[in-house]
Formats: structure tokens, C-alpha cells, sequence
């Protein structure tokens, strides 16, 4: 059983100490990574934590949080609404809430709702399993054809080769940013994908970054290379990558 990242979004003093204290005694299956007053305050550390649970109290102030959760591009959290105003339950059960609890919290309701949370997560990481081994059967049936099958939570989409002008680490899941604009975010991680890619085309100019050498309109020598792309976007090229760079695409 994983370690559960979570965030709270609370502005109780005493709805976060008893969530600390929980912590505190249950630190093997759950780990606090962030706080926040409100959804609106707490977006950037959601953002930058990712993480797997969100305690959030549903008060007016947070009454908006689908509006929020439409802005995020990473795989959602699983919410655990906290309430003292029972009518709420009715908005948790509306965002597909994890659970909902009434305050004051206790212990007990805690670890079943966290449990709940781990439940659901293992589910979800076996279906995705399942739909890794389904892309890999499809990027060997298509990769003759210059086709790479993207797996995201919702759908797996094949894409052409030529069409993909980089892609970005995000943490464990991967940004494809395609021709037209598009963008596609995988919940695959970037070597994954770089391995399945023309080696012919496709280099690992940063840790983070795969790039489309069809698509570079131009190489900066400033301050360290740097790989311009059709799409507007300027990327840099890592130190130690850089003599095997320009060896790749022949300068």
C-alpha cells in the first residue's frame, strides 16, 4: 500500500489540528503536503504537489470548487468533503466526492474515508495497467506506420510521429504538444515514451524535454544551446547533452 499525498483547504484551526493528529498516527498510508485557507489560495499548491487526497471544507467560500477543478491538467485528486452544514452533502456527492464527513471530525470516520481513497486509487492504477499493456499492443501494431498510441485516464489516442513537435515531463505523466496547437497530457511518464520514438528524429534534449528535430526552426548558441520550435516555444538543451546533440542532428 502507497503513501497518500494530501492537501488541506481549511480555514478551521481546529479541523486541521485533529487532521494533523490523524497524520501523526496513521504517517505510513497518509503524508500532508500542503495547506491552504481556501481552493482559491490552495490552487498553487495543488498544483505543484499533485497530490493523491483533498481534505477541503465545502463552505460558501469553496462553493465554486468546480470551476477550479476544470483548471487542473493532471489526473484529479480524490476529494474528502468537510462540513459542519449537512447540505452540503449534496455538492460533495454532485463532484464525485470520496466521502463526506460532518465536523467535528473523528478518527474513525477518518480511516474509513481514507480508505475509501486508497481503494479507489488501486482501482484506478489497475485499470491503468490494463491500458498500458493495450497501448503497448497498439504503438507495436502501428509503429511501422509511424503511429504512437498516447494513453491518458479516459482514452487512448494514436497519433503520427510527424505531428508531435516535443514533449514535456510532468512529473509521472507526460505533455505532448502537437501540431494545430493540440496538447495531449499522458499518464505515462516521459522515458516511457522516448524509447518508443524515432530515433531517427526524436532526441532528449533536457531531462524534461523530447524534441522533433522536424520541427526546431532554429538552434541559439547563447548563454548554452537552446532549440527553437514551429510552435513559438524555446527549449534548452542540456550541458552534458549538448555534444551529442549537435552530433545528432549533424552540425
Amino acid at each position: 500500500m502507497k503513501q497518500l499525498t494530501a492537501v488541506i483547504v481549511d480555514n478551521d484551526y481546529e479541523t486541521t489540528e485533529i487532521l494533523n493528529s490523524f497524520v501523526e498516527e496513521n504517517h505510513i498510508i497518509l503524508k500532508i503536503v500542503g495547506h491552504g485557507s481556501s481552493v482559491e489560495k490552495s490552487l498553487d499548491i495543488i498544483k505543484l504537489h499533485k497530490p493523491d487526497v483533498i481534505f477541503i471544507d465545502i463552505s460558501s467560500k469553496n462553493e465554486n470548487l468546480s470551476d477550479y477543478i476544470n483548471d487542473l491538467d493532471f489526473n484529479l485528486p480524490k476529494f474528502i468533503i468537510i462540513s459542519s452544514n449537512e447540505l452540503y452533502a449534496l455538492k460533495a456527492f454532485k463532484i464525485n466526492a470520496i466521502d463526506f464527513l460532518v465536523k467535528p471530525l473523528n478518527f474513525n470516520d477518518l480511516i474509513l474515508s481514507v480508505y475509501k481513497a486508497i481503494k479507489q486509487i488501486e482501482m484506478e492504477l489497475c485499470f491503468q495497467k490494463q491500458r498500458v499493456s493495450e497501448v503497448n499492443a497498439l504503438t507495436t501494431m502501428y509503429q511501422n506506420n509511424e503511429y504512437i498510441a498516447i494513453s491518458s485516464m479516459d482514452k487512448i489516442e494514436l497519433v503520427r510521429m510527424d505531428d508531435i513537435i516535443f514533449c514535456k515531463a510532468e512529473g509521472k505523466y507526460t505533455d505532448f504538444f502537437l501540431v494545430n496547437d493540440k496538447k495531449i497530457l499522458s499518464s505515462r511518464n516521459l522515458g516511457e515514451y522516448a524509447s518508443m520514438m524515432d530515433p531517427n528524429y526524436f532526441f532528449r534534449i533536457h531531462h524534461s524535454y523530447v524534441v522533433n528535430i522536424k520541427h526546431i526552426t532554429k538552434i541559439s548558441k547563447k548563454d548554452g544551446y537552446s532549440c527553437d520550435l514551429i510552435n513559438g516555444t524555446s527549449l534548452p538543451v542540456a550541458k552534458r547533452r549538448q555534444e551529442e546533440f549537435i552530433k545528432f542532428i549533424k552540425l
